[in-house]
């Protein structure tokens, strides 16, 4: 059975606000594994990782994509764990971009696979590249995701640029005296080099051991990044939650994601679908819809629109972590959502 365009809203009323936002953002994450384990992501000892069958397929998650985009789905980003571990990555961006015909597809990598496959990404259809890197020195980094290769991650970067994967986002995690003290060699990179620094508050997820005397708030981080010069504010804001700017002289952009100390709950404008087909209105929601069982057993077209529609009706108007305390509770890991 087929559905229709008016069938679910695109536009979904903001409580409290009196505003319309429009859910056109879809981040999935295709695989919980990941060939790092940052401190703040995952424990030490890992994550128990989901076996094969329960992992969506490609035709699944296609199909699933496929229905969002009658109801104004524009825009994917796949995540993981590490997106590029998944055997068919490729065939999957080809999909999305090909068959379905998302027009900003984009992926969140840590970059350590990047170098050999970014002309191929490109080539299948891959908009852009988000990487995660939260230092420059090659020991810290080391320490910080417990094994990484530095210059690998920045061979892949510079693969991705030389591909046309652009523009090239580096993500950015400040943590209290561990990484803070290079916020400006971070934002220093935008005065030679057209990137998009953004740098994302610490959040609290399930076995990173998160406090909140460890969250450097994105004031704080302004207020170091400020120190190099004038800061002129971006009308972009690009779909999604940073808060742009640009220090004078400089090629590229600065921005600010503030998910602790000032989120941005009513703007948001995204679901999220976790590998094993378990779809949420939002990171911290306790609201949890599993569309792996009707997509196995082939439901209508319309029973599966309904489940998004249910998800799009959900979205709260803010989360819990400014009711959280010095430690968060058990959550999630990233690793198993995607972020």
């Amino acid at each position: 059975m087929g559905c229709t365009r008016s069938s679910m809203p695109a536009v979904l009323p903001v409580p409290g606000e009196g505003t319309l936002r429009r859910i056109d953002y879809l981040r999935i994450s295709v695989t919980d594994r990941c060939n790092l384990k940052c401190v703040y992501c995952m424990p030490a000892a890992g994550v128990n990782c989901m076996e094969k069958h329960e992992v969506l397929s490609t035709t699944e998650i296609v199909r699933f994509v496929q229905i969002a985009y009658r109801y104004g789905l524009r825009k994917v980003r796949i995540t993981g764990g590490e997106p590029l571990v998944r055997g068919d990555i490729l065939s999957l961006i080809r999909a999305l971009k090909q068959d379905v015909g998302i027009r900003d597809l984009s992926i969140t990598t840590n970059g350590l696979l990047l170098e050999g496959m970014a002309e191929q990404l490109k080539h299948a259809g891959l908009d852009r590249v988000n990487v995660s890197l939260d230092t420059m020195d090659p020991e810290r980094y080391r320490n910080i995701t417990r094994g990484g290769a530095l210059d690998t991650v920045w061979r892949g970067i510079e693969a991705a640029v030389e591909a046309g994967l652009a523009p090239l986002k580096i993500n950015m995690v400040p943590l209290r005296g561990i990484n803070d003290d290079e916020v400006r060699d971070f934002a220093r990179l935008t005065y030679e080099r057209d990137f998009h620094i953004r740098f994302i508050e610490f959040m609290p997820t399930g076995g990173n051991a998160w406090r909140r005397t460890d969250c450097v708030t994105s004031g704080e981080v302004r207020a170091q990044v400020a120190s190099l010069g004038r800061l002129t504010p971006l009308l972009f804001r690009g779909g999604g939650p940073s808060r742009n700017y640009r220090l004078s002289g400089a090629r590229g952009v600065i921005g600010f994601i503030s998910p602790v100390s000032d989120h941005f709950c009513g703007s948001c404008n995204r679901l999220r679908l976790s590998a094993d087909g378990k779809l949420r209105p939002c990171l911290f929601s306790d609201q949890i819809i599993d569309v792996r069982p009707h997509l196995r057993r082939r439901s209508a077209d319309r029973d599966l629109a309904d489940l998004i529609e249910q998800a799009v009706r959900s979205k709260p108007a803010g989360h819990f972590i400014e009711r959280l305390g010095t430690t968060a509770p058990s959550l999630v890991s990233l690793s198993q959502i995607g972020g």
